[in-house]
């Protein structure tokens, strides 16, 4: 899985791939997805078992959800590519990938079935990425959103249900929480370090042959990057590669 352009068998399981956009999109459902903590805690003590790299793996993995979702009505679609691409960067090293900014001055409303939903995805992204780069303990909080974008567009639930009860599973085993059980400082001025945490990648996600280790995380990691088009994403300030 060297690159985006191979949809993962889950996802083309759940229908998501050109199918009708017939999912609500209402006022209500936009105010519950910009503020999901109520009423979600129990996704959110799920999200709170996984690490820093575990959980920027999983926002990589959803935001996938969402793009191959949106792909074929949306031009944004391609931007999300590139911020897909820097999240597995950053779980390698966040130093070489730039902030994933996003409507910094909240300039664009969350309407339209596509382009809200989208720009919910992306704010919620943005946010993740926020907290990974300043070390915040409460960085798995800002996933419940995202969390929950991703089911609500997705045709066949069921099926996402399935991958991502399975893969909080595997998350909880392989990238666990080192202070999941602390007291946490609510101001969030505390800062985590999560540089020596071992990296995931796609596979982890997306392939059921896959079998985990910390070898074959790094070594699947760097095909992906090795593969990549570093001139076409600004996103990214990775060496370049000799020509």
């Amino acid at each position: 899985m060297r690159n985006l352009n191979n949809v993962p068998k889950v996802i083309m399981e759940s229908k998501s791939i050109g199918h009708a956009i017939d999912y609500k999109w209402t006022k209500k459902k936009i105010n519950k997805l910009l503020d999901p903590i109520e009423g979600n805690e129990e996704l959110e003590n799920a999200l709170m078992q996984i690490n820093h790299k575990g959980s920027i793996g999983l926002t990589a993995a959803l935001l996938e959800w969402v793009y191959w979702r949106f792909t074929g009505y949306s031009q944004a679609t391609n931007d999300t590519q590139k911020r897909i691409e820097a999240l597995w960067c950053s779980i390698n090293n966040r130093e070489q990938t730039n902030p994933l900014l996003f409507d910094t001055e909240f300039e664009i409303p969350a309407t339209g079935s596509v382009n809200g939903a989208l720009w919910i995805a992306l704010m919620n992204v943005r946010m993740i990425d926020v907290r990974y780069r300043k070390g915040s303990y409460f960085l798995q909080n800002d996933l419940v959103g995202l969390v929950l974008l991703a089911r609500h567009i997705t045709p066949k639930k069921k099926s996402f249900d399935n991958w991502f009860a399975q893969t909080i599973i595997n998350l909880t085993h392989s990238h666990p929480n080192p202070y999941r059980n602390d007291v946490l400082d609510e101001s969030d001025k505390a800062v985590y370090d999560s540089s020596n945490e071992p990296v995931i990648c796609r596979e982890f996600f997306f392939d059921e042959k896959f079998e985990y280790s910390v070898e074959a995380s790094e070594n699947a990691i760097h095909a992906f990057i090795d593969n990549l088009d570093l001139k076409a994403n600004s996103f990214l300030n990775l060496p370049k590669k000799a020509s």
